[in-house]
């Protein structure tokens, strides 16, 4: 069986491997900008060239930036596609197909797509099993070649549930599961330490009046105390079992963080607190927060602002969360905060691919696949003019 992250797992079947050669670009490498050219053949960088010659057949940049494809690691904008609005289910493998369409869209050329494991069957704030059965489905659709990027699972492993243990034990090593996360959505820690801004997220989303909210408060309170610190140790065990990456979500003091680091994970998504953060760096755990948060200069939840953490040095990578579009966005706003393009660009680029443990994307650099997107600047917002992955033009 194919580990995860083999090479022939990686490679996306049924596809043709595409040529291109992209010159007179600003190259953004991984220490720095040049003038030059990026040469891809058989869907692999072979060369890349310093200087604005345009071999015969290249396609002319005419000065614009070429940088590596953007790396999502956790995204729930599938099941925006599958949910369009509350309660409306959309047909699965339209909505599959829309999504990597948009992703590819704003450059997102390598997709985590974050699902749900861990259902709840009681009380008002329900949620049922679907992750093992999209998964399914987007692997049949990938092996098709339906796709235009390339796709892997992110499980978002959910403590404060009935049946998180049994949904884990459905997936498999082949299911190119890349990451598990350890999501714990108790009421009053974490995301939600502040249970104003709880109540109106799930009123707004599941429609529930007082009564039915404190019945839902009241549920989920009971369920992590029944299975929190059973359903923690086990997800931790699966995701070495899956040969998953482990990350951590919203923590928020140092003590989660000691807890994190000592479960072994990789990377932290959107510590909640500076003091979270800070612990982070000091145990060696990637920091991850949300584009929406830097590109609205705070996050929705009243927790620490992306832009104070990329202040204070804390922060490695970026997500798109919510708003593909904003992942490419988030790049330029940290440029202009660090006043270092290279640097910002690694943040949803070089850094995610490492945290993912993907060696073969992530930077242009000879023998890297070939997903490379080109940008011209209009004053400071970037257009993107061209998406390719492994050569091929996706957008």
């Amino acid at each position: 069986m194919n580990s995860p992250f083999s090479p022939s797992f990686l490679t996306q079947p049924d596809d043709t491997l595409g040529d291109l050669c992209l010159a007179n670009a600003q190259l953004v490498l991984p220490d720095r900008v040049i003038t030059g050219s990026v040469t891809i053949e058989g869907g692999v960088i072979t060369e890349i060239k310093e200087g604005d010659h345009i071999p015969t057949g290249a396609m002319n940049c005419q000065g614009d930036l070429v940088l590596p494809g953007l790396v999502e690691l956790h995204t729930d904008n599938v099941e925006r596609h599958m949910e369009p609005r509350p309660e409306v289910d959309w047909p699965h493998l339209p909505a599959l197909i829309a999504h990597d369409a948009e992703l590819a869209s704003t450059g997102i050329t390598t997709v985590f797509d974050a699902m749900r494991v861990g259902s709840i069957h009681s009380g008002k704030g329900r949620y049922v099993d679907y992750a093992r059965t999209l998964a399914n489905e987007m692997l049949a659709a990938r092996a098709q070649g339906f796709f235009k990027i390339s796709h892997f699972l992110h499980l978002r492993a959910e403590i404060c549930s009935e049946t998180l243990l049994e949904e884990l034990a459905a997936f498999g090593p082949a299911d190119r599961v890349g990451i598990v996360s350890l999501m714990d959505h108790t009421p009053g820690q974490r995301q939600f330490r502040d249970m104003t801004a709880l109540k109106t997220y799930v009123s707004k989303k599941r429609g529930m009046n007082d009564a039915e909210f404190a019945e839902h408060v009241e549920n989920l309170l009971r369920l992590q105390k029944r299975f929190g610190a059973k359903h923690e140790s086990g997800a931790v065990t699966e995701a070495g079992r899956l040969g998953a990456v482990l990350a951590s979500h919203d923590d928020t003091t140092s003590a989660h963080v000691a807890t994190s680091a000592r479960n072994g994970v990789g990377f932290a998504e959107f510590p909640t607190t500076v003091e979270a953060a800070e612990a982070c760096r000091a145990h060696g755990i990637a920091v991850m927060m949300g584009a929406p948060n830097l590109i609205r200069g705070g996050s929705h939840s009243g927790n620490v602002a992306a832009e104070e953490l990329a202040k204070a040095d804390l922060l490695d990578i970026v997500s798109s969360d919510y708003v593909p579009s904003a992942l490419l966005l988030s790049a330029f706003r940290l440029a202009s905060i660090w006043n270092d393009l290279p640097r910002a660009v690694a943040t949803v680029t070089r850094n995610p691919a490492k945290a993912a443990h993907l060696k073969d994307r992530g930077a242009l650099a000879k023998g890297s696949r070939g997903d490379v997107l080109r940008v011209r600047m209009a004053g400071e917002l970037p257009l993107l003019k061209g998406v390719w992955s492994q050569g091929n033009k996706v957008g």
